[in-house]
This record gives C-alpha cells, structure tokens and sequence, in this order.
C-alpha cells in the first residue's frame, strides 16, 4: 500500500484476511505499539488482544465478517514492551480482507478515570460533610438543651456566667458548622443557593448584624453609615451571612479597640455595602489569596476560624450576580459589596 497518508497517518491502519491475520499494516504500528510490519505479517489479531477485551473484540471480528461495519469499538492492544494500549477501531469489509483503522486513545481513557476519580471523591466528600454536619447540630442542639434547663433551675451567678460560655461556644460551632456546608456546597456541589427573588428590608438586617457582633466583641464600637431606599431584591439569610461575615473579619484583623465602620449607599442602580477597619494593612501579595478557601492571616493567639469567611461572602455576593473587593492601605482596610439592584 501506498500514498502519503498511510505513512505519516498517526492512526493505525491494516488489511485483515478472513481469519483474522495481518496481511498489511502502516509505520503507526511501529510507533505506537512497537512492532514492525514484517512482525505483524500473519499475525492473528486474538494474539495482541487484552484477556479481559477477547470476547467483545471477537464479537465484532463476527460482525465486521457478516458485511457490517464496526465503528468506534475500543479494546487493549499488547505493545511489543508487554503494556497494553487503548485502540478505538473502525472496521469495514472491502473485497475479500477488512480495513481497519484505530486511533490510541489511551490519554483519553486515563483523563477519563481520573476525572471519574475526582467526581467520586467529591460526591463523596459532600456526603461526609452533610453527614458530619447533621450528626454534629443533633448532639450541640442537646447540650443547649440542657444548659437552658439548668439555667432555669439554678440562681447561681457562677453557674449562669459558665451556661453563658456554653451557649457562646455552642454558637461558634454552630457557625463553624454552616460554614463548612456552604463551603461544601460551593466547592464541590456547584454554587451556592442563593434566591434573590423576594424584596427585603436590609436596613433592619444589618443593624441586627451589628448588634450580634456587638455584643460577642463589646469592647469594639461599631458605627454605621447608611444613604439607600428599602427594600431590595436579594436573599435575606444570606445577605445577614454576608455582612456578619464581613463584620466578624473586621473586629477579628482591626485595630484592637478601633471601632468599625459599616455602610451602605445607592449609586446609579447599584448597592453598594461596606466594612472598614483601622488596622495593618493587608500586604498586595496576601490580598492575592484572600477570598481563597483556609487562607489567613497572622493570627493573634485568641483568633480561631477556618478561614472560609471572606470565601463564602464572596461566593453569597456573585450568587447576587455582584462582586466582593478590597482595598487596604495604611489608614483602614475596606471591604465593598457591590450588587446592581433589580
């Protein structure tokens, strides 16, 4: 056989008899499987066959010698080195042998199983992290049980002061729990939930937010600007996530004792809302990393978290079709959510 394309095809290309044996084969051969034609010539097809491939490969060896087509079968060949490669084949009968022409797809098949690979672990560890959190909010929601029990069966102040422990650790695994299972549904299930369908009051949002961050850091002042109408197209929860978020970051990495600044503007059809702190400013290169998944800061010893806060702002602020930024510089660090209102 002749002609450019069956020596420089990277595709393998033969003539079969009826039987089964090579009569003709291409320089491809050589190159992916290592044999050379004078090698292949009368050699049964069988013979280079993956074990586990004999039964479906002579399946269609049938078919193609009925007078029908095989197109895109894929089987194991044996390299002249002993490992095997992936082969997608088409086949058809001309005159009295077959043509066969295969391409290696085995990079495929590899990038194939890795992929599978990956979607299993990640199914998997979406499961364990809905799991993990299910079973870890039954027994926190016993101990708050009890500690409510107890505070209402005793005057005492130290016991009192200790239930009150309890309650505001419970709290924070309580967070720690949601922030895990927003992390796990933004990473690995695809997004976040987020309906932006209904109107909602922000104003009273966020001055409740203060106030819960008020009273677990009262000893940060935290001061409010606000210049926008209600309501606003958006998911209440997750906007009263947002900015706690945004508000726990900024009493955690200020100043300590340097008050807070939260506000919140209408601007050519867009909202906008913000939190500024005194403080250090954030180095460029950290600011690079800074809405990535367990990325932190140098700690001061008290601070704890996982390092999903600003991550998860981020991602409730794009799941509003908006975007989170930061700007820091020696006078505060700032953090804006920008939205275009509906």
């Amino acid at each position: 056989m002749s002609g450019l394309t069956w020596h420089v095809t990277p595709d393998l290309l033969g003539f079969m008899d009826r039987e089964g044996r090579f009569v003709e084969t291409n320089p491809a051969w050589l190159r992916v499987l290592g044999y050379t034609e004078a090698e292949l010539e009368n050699c049964h097809f069988i013979d280079l066959i993956h074990p586990d491939d004999m039964m479906r490969t002579q399946l269609n060896f049938d078919r193609v010698s009925a007078g029908l087509p095989v197109l895109n079968f894929v089987n194991r060949y044996r390299r002249k080195d002993g490992d095997y490669e992936w082969i997608s084949w088409h086949s058809v009968p001309e005159d009295k042998l077959f043509f066969c022409s295969g391409r290696c797809v085995t990079d495929e098949k590899a990038n194939e199983a890795a992929l599978k690979t990956r979607d299993d672990e990640a199914k998997l560890r979406e499961q364990f992290i809905a799991v993990l959190g299910h079973d870890v909010r039954n027994p926190l929601a016993a101990i708050n049980a009890a500690a409510r029990v107890i505070g209402r069966a005793t005057e005492d102040a130290q016991v009192h002061e200790m239930l009150g422990s309890i309650e505001g650790s419970s709290g924070r695994i309580a967070r720690l729990i949601d922030d895990v299972m927003d992390f796990a549904r933004a990473r690995l299930g695809g997004g976040m939930n987020i309906d932006r369908d209904g109107e909602y009051d922000v104003k009273p949002i966020l001055e409740h937010t203060a106030q819960e961050i008020s009273l677990a850091h009262p000893d940060i002042e935290i001061i409010t600007e606000y210049d926008f109408c209600d309501p606003i197209h958006c998911d209440a929860d997750r906007m009263a996530q947002l900015v706690s978020n945004l508000l726990a970051n900024a009493v955690t990495h200020g100043e300590p004792g340097a008050p807070v600044t939260m506000g919140a503007k209408d601007h050519d059809g867009w909202f906008y809302l913000w939190v500024a702190n005194r403080g250090e400013p954030i180095p460029p290169e950290a600011r690079e990393m800074l809405f990535e998944p367990y990325t932190r800061a140098d700690l001061r010893q008290s601070q704890q978290g996982l390092g999903l806060g600003l991550f998860i702002a981020r991602e409730i602020a794009r799941g509003h079709g908006g975007e989170l930024t930061v700007e820091s510089d020696d006078e505060r660090t700032v953090f804006t959510f920008s939205m275009k209102r509906l």
